[in-house]
């Protein structure tokens, strides 16, 4: 069905101009549920380039969302890395890999990759790792320390960035699929699960209302996206849940998960669990995502 409206500013597209009118109609469809080239095919057919559409697209709807936030008291939004669209390609060609999209959601903002690391680089991270493991720690928002605690139960070792070529092409690749600057990332953090070891449901950003949030924050501002890539397939039990949308990943060699938070509040619904490992044993490897380079 052609979508119009006789006499509004989708008539006057020549101007290409984002008026209140057209806002509003954008906003409409949106929550109507129709998808964004539905969105997008009016403009085109009244004269709007590709991109100054999609730009007009996305810039009324954050308008949208920033009113929302300060109408009632919500944190703004804040730009997070966007690997890929909606109905886009099903393979990315990333550092001369070819990395599978396995699945794409929008609430929460989650993608699966497929293959993002080779067997080769899953086990010599896991061997690079394997002989300084210490007790994994969180982060206390009210201290602002890291410190043990029961709700974690792996063991972990932070590896310096661009410490060996292994690591180097990892964290390059990490940024070009990402689209994210390789000084806003965090260093990699290789995690072994044993068995029946967890990590139970968390965010991985931080509460800036915290006592202890200064700490955090003064380091690369607030954490925006997570990765974790999965450098074996433990026999059964590890994978990855997020409660609050009913949705796991299975943890599977050389795959990894990515999701963004724009805001530090449970409306992104990236509550997640390292579920328990059930036989076997787990290794990933982490990377957390800055708004500005990470020190």
């Amino acid at each position: 069905m052609k979508m119009s409206l006789a006499g509004s500013s989708i008539e006057r597209m020549h101007t290409q101009a984002i008026t209140p009118e057209l806002t509003r109609w954008i906003v409409d469809q949106a929550a109507a549920g129709r998808p964004a080239e539905a969105i997008l095919q009016p403009l085109l057919e009244a004269g709007w380039e590709q991109d100054t559409a999609a730009d007009a697209v996305a810039t009324a709807l954050e308008r949208v969302v920033a009113e929302h936030a300060r109408e009632n008291g919500l944190p703004l939004p804040v730009p997070v890395p966007v690997p890929l669209g909606f109905n886009g390609c099903s393979e990315l060609e990333v550092d001369g890999r070819r990395v599978q999209v396995l699945g794409n959601l929008q609430v929460p903002r989650l993608v699966v990759f497929g293959g993002l690391l080779s067997a080769g680089e899953c086990d010599a991270l896991v061997e690079s790792a394997r002989s300084r493991l210490k007790p994994s720690a969180t982060f206390n928002a009210e201290t602002g320390e890291d410190e043990l605690h029961a709700s974690r139960t792996s063991q972990g070792i932070h590896l310096p960035s661009g410490g060996d070529a292994l690591l180097a092409r990892v964290e390059r690749r990490i940024a070009t699929l990402l689209d994210w600057p390789l000084e806003n990332g965090e260093t990699l953090q290789v995690l072994h699960y044993g068995p029946a070891a967890e990590y139970r449901p968390h965010y991985d950003w931080f509460d800036p209302d915290a006592p202890g949030a200064d700490a955090a924050l003064s380091r690369g501002g607030q954490r925006v996206a997570s990765l974790v890539m999965y450098l074996n397939t433990p026999a059964r039990g590890g994978s990855t849940s997020f409660p609050d949308v009913g949705f796991e990943v299975p943890a599977v060699k050389g795959n990894a998960v990515f999701f963004s938070y724009d805001r530090p509040h449970a409306m992104t619904r990236t509550l997640h669990a390292g579920s328990p490992v059930l036989e076997g044993e787990k290794w990933v490897a982490t990377k957390w995502l800055r708004e500005r380079p990470f020190r």
